[in-house]
């Protein structure tokens, strides 16, 4: 029954769930890995700091290489955020056979390869299920309970801040600065909301749910990112009117081995399980080739929702060190990495343009997607008193993103265009 110690890097929201949960739920822990687990130290920038929760001030350090060097600690538990010293921090961990848990999704984006490397050098585990989706058990399932399929697609409402704001907008019909001014006041946003709203964050996680989901070593380069910080309630709008909510969506797409993968906001048909998914939750929709179409919900971030997701990878490492196996689930990105180039990049589109008011414009613009071999699904002519042009919505069939470029591209050299107000790929 020696207890296996661990050293928290990081005290704030997360980690204070973390170590409310370990000291809370000791009993059942001790029940899965046989041991007691025990907080050693943990690095905080300031040791006077009133807390919410009492701890041990002789567990607290401001030094993080008394964690790292600590010869009785088995176990390295991340989640202070940061990348270049947090990434020292860790490597140096790994090197002195230390396991490591981490919620750090912009390290495991940006250095996920370099980092499992050095743990497969030295036997050592690094676990990072909270870094993608908080409380959802996302990796986990990639990594075993998809080990005997061959996964063709990843979708996923993987930013809860960006769901709020477009939730708030399609329900209560709210301008994006009002609903983002209002997510800041809530805590939800950050006074930089830049890595949410323009897609970044989502971004990274897409890059490592690729890596796992597709086995190749996919770079955070590989993702094509368009945020949604100009989404307006008028797109919303005529969304709704059609049948579909817009989301941010995080898209890989895999077939004959070649895939995609993009962050984009999105217009979702209602019918569609991930349309209703509304609020701070995240969501992952995987499709397998042999189990069809699943989808996993729940809190995408959070103090307690998070910190189960750590809870559990700190168990899994526990185990392991019982079992004497550390070092050997790592996924191996066995599969070369090829991107899909534009041609082979393929969806519905919807477009919303502004035009002139008068006769032969429609056959015109329809005459464009025509060159390209674009065919249409429907196209429609809205009234709208706040606009004095005319307001035409085309929404297309399945067309390669290429061919929509070009359409994009000929479309700024049409006279009879004023602005090509919104283009979004459509799901569903």
């Amino acid at each position: 029954m020696k207890p296996v110690k661990v050293g928290l890097l990081g005290l704030g929201t997360v980690g204070t769930g973390v170590v409310r949960i370990v000291e809370g739920h000791q009993e059942d822990l001790q029940g899965q890995v046989g041991s007691p687990i025990v907080i050693e130290k943990v690095l905080v920038h300031n040791k006077n700091k009133s807390r919410s929760i009492s701890i041990d001030s002789s567990k607290l350090t401001e030094d993080p290489w008394e964690i790292i060097h600590h010869p009785e600690i088995d176990v390295i538990v991340e989640v202070m955020g940061g990348i270049t010293h947090t990434k020292e921090y860790i490597m140096e961990a790994l090197a002195s056979g230390k396991h490591v848990v981490t919620a750090n999704k912009d390290l495991m984006a940006l250095h996920g390869k370099e980092i499992l490397a050095k743990a497969h050098e030295h036997n050592c585990d690094v676990f990072y299920e909270a870094s993608v989706a908080g409380g959802i058990p996302i990796i986990r399932t990639l990594i075993e309970g998809f080990s005997s399929d061959r996964i063709t697609k990843i979708m996923g409402i993987v930013n809860g801040t960006t769901n709020y704001i477009l939730t708030k907008m399609s329900q209560e019909g709210a301008s994006y600065d009002d609903v983002l001014k209002e997510a800041q006041e809530l805590g939800y946003a950050e006074a930089d909301p830049t890595s949410d709203v323009e897609g970044l964050d989502a971004a990274r996680k897409m890059t490592i749910l690729s890596t796992l989901g597709f086995r190749a070593n996919v770079d955070l380069n590989d993702v094509s990112v368009q945020g949604m910080s100009k989404v307006s309630k008028e797109d919303i709008l005529y969304a709704k009117r059609l049948g579909y909510e817009v989301k941010l969506l995080g898209i890989a797409e895999r077939q004959d081995d070649e895939f995609s993968i993009s962050v984009q906001p999105t217009m979702v048909k209602t019918s569609h399980p991930i349309a209703s998914v509304n609020g701070v939750y995240n969501a992952v929709y995987v499709y397998g080739e042999a189990v069809g179409e699943t989808m996993f919900y729940g809190p995408g971030a959070g103090e307690l929702p998070t910190a189960t997701s750590i809870v559990a990878d700190l168990v899994a490492v526990v185990k392991n060190l019982k079992l004497g196996v550390n070092g050997k689930q790592g996924v191996v990105a066995f599969k070369e990495k090829k991107l899909k180039s534009d041609e082979q990049i393929s969806s519905k589109y919807f477009l919303l343009l502004h035009v002139d008011d008068r006769a032969g414009v429609l056959a015109r613009i329809t005459q464009v997607f025509a060159d390209f071999e674009v065919s249409l699904e429907s196209v429609l002519q809205q009234p709208n008193p706040l606009n004095p042009e005319a307001e035409i919505i085309v929404i297309t069939h399945d067309a390669n993103k290429a061919a929509i470029n070009k359409v994009l591209q000929q479309f700024e050299s049409l006279d009879v265009i004023r602005k090509v107000k919104s283009v979004y790929r459509v799901e569903g």
